[in-house]
């Protein structure tokens, strides 16, 4: 088999096909979910995407035979260049990502393209795959292939794992996702706990008020860049990429799936859920013309679905170790358990990503009968 040819994406044209080649290598895998063209090229455009406002990515593509057979970037984030090396990244750290190969030689090919960008660039070490902010896709799939990934979490194929571990890369992170079946009633001793903090006068657990969506966010923002500081991989996000977050997710966010945890008056915790888009744009394979748009907002308008996701919840750091940590995360999770039954049908939960050494969060699933249902993986390799 002929040795592939790795150019380097620098017109829009290239990003389409970019964009266009999953569509091809996925085509026959029932769960991959065909991502909206429109979305995917906004995050490889620095114009559309805010997190290149503190970030510097190069796209390459592989050909073969006159074929695309590849993709791959390279990406350094200069605020994850700053941290302490303990959370993850660090200085000369660099990344790699939305990384797709026919087969092992492109896959070995691809990453030398990279690995050379980066070492170019003065970096020592890459942490991947990352695609291409912490806070978008991070990780391999490397358990969990016969199920459809939920809304913001990827998907990949199984044989990706052995090429990268064959070329040397490390596991340096796990992050894991958990399902459990939301129609069922929690365990006893967490209803005990649920119970209680719903009997203290100085505890509320509220809806947000999506009329006051900014306010709001700035509450959750605040909340979550403390609570999460201390975190392997934590990146505050910056001004445009919370423009860009909020413009994304204000279509899904539904008052009584956000929930904010109070005490005397004071936003302690919170816990963000969303009803699994995946679930409704898996039909439309990638477009919303020339119908798609309309069954979407349809969709949107009341969305009934199996699935809904917590991508995110956290508590203040003074709390964390603390029970009240616990017993503010189980009157949140049952909250909007009954919410999400009640009002969308749904019966299913997924709660994640969470990193493998956060013992809290791990305990919190572990607590309420849930169970991993995907493993994504991060890889770290010397350049």
């Amino acid at each position: 088999m002929s040795q592939p040819t790795i150019t380097p994406v620098t017109t829009k044209a290239q990003r389409k096909t970019f964009v266009d080649l999953p569509f091809r290598l996925y085509r026959d895998d029932p769960n991959w979910v065909p991502p909206l063209k429109g979305e995917s090229l906004g995050l490889i455009t620095p114009e559309k995407n805010g997190w290149y406002s503190h970030a510097e990515a190069q796209l390459f593509l592989a050909h073969r035979d006159g074929a695309v057979v590849g993709r791959i970037s390279a990406h350094i984030d200069t605020l994850a260049v700053t941290m302490d090396p303990a959370q993850g990244f660090g200085p000369g750290v660099g990344q790699w990502g939305l990384m797709e190969a026919e087969d092992e030689t492109v896959f070995a090919a691809l990453m030398a393209a990279a690995a050379d960008w980066l070492r170019g660039k003065g970096m020592v070490r890459a942490l991947g795959p990352i695609s291409q902010s912490i806070w978008e896709e991070p990780g391999l799939l490397i358990e969990g292939y016969d199920h459809a990934p939920t809304v913001m979490m990827g998907h990949a194929k199984p044989e990706y794992r052995d090429w990268i571990e064959r070329a040397g890369h490390r596991p340096v992170k796990q992050l894991k996702t958990y399902e459990l079946d939301i129609t069922q009633e929690f365990p006893p001793i967490v209803k005990r706990i649920i119970r209680s903090g719903e009997n203290n006068p100085k505890i509320v657990v509220r809806q947000v008020d999506k009329r006051r969506f900014e306010e709001e966010a700035a509450i959750i923002l605040d909340i979550l860049n403390d609570a999460w500081s201390d975190n392997w991989g934590f990146i505050p996000l910056t001004p445009p990429e919370i423009k860009d977050v909020g413009v994304k997710l204000k279509p899904i966010v539904f008052n009584d799936l956000i929930r904010i945890a109070e005490i005397e008056s004071k936003p302690v915790a919170f816990m963000i859920t969303l009803p699994d888009l995946n679930e409704a744009i898996a039909p439309l394979n990638g477009n919303l013309l020339p119908f798609g748009w309309a069954k979407l907002l349809l969709w949107l308008r009341k969305p009934r679905v199996r699935t809904m996701r917590v991508p995110l919840m956290g508590v203040r750091k003074e709390l964390q170790s603390s029970r009240l940590a616990s017993q503010l995360a189980f009157m949140m999770i049952e909250a909007i358990r009954k919410a999400s039954v009640d009002h969308y049908g749904a019966s299913r939960g997924e709660i994640g990503w969470i990193l493998d050494d956060n013992q809290g969060m791990n305990s919190i699933a572990t607590a309420i009968e849930s169970h991993v249902n995907k493993v994504y993986q991060i890889y770290e390799c010397d350049l």
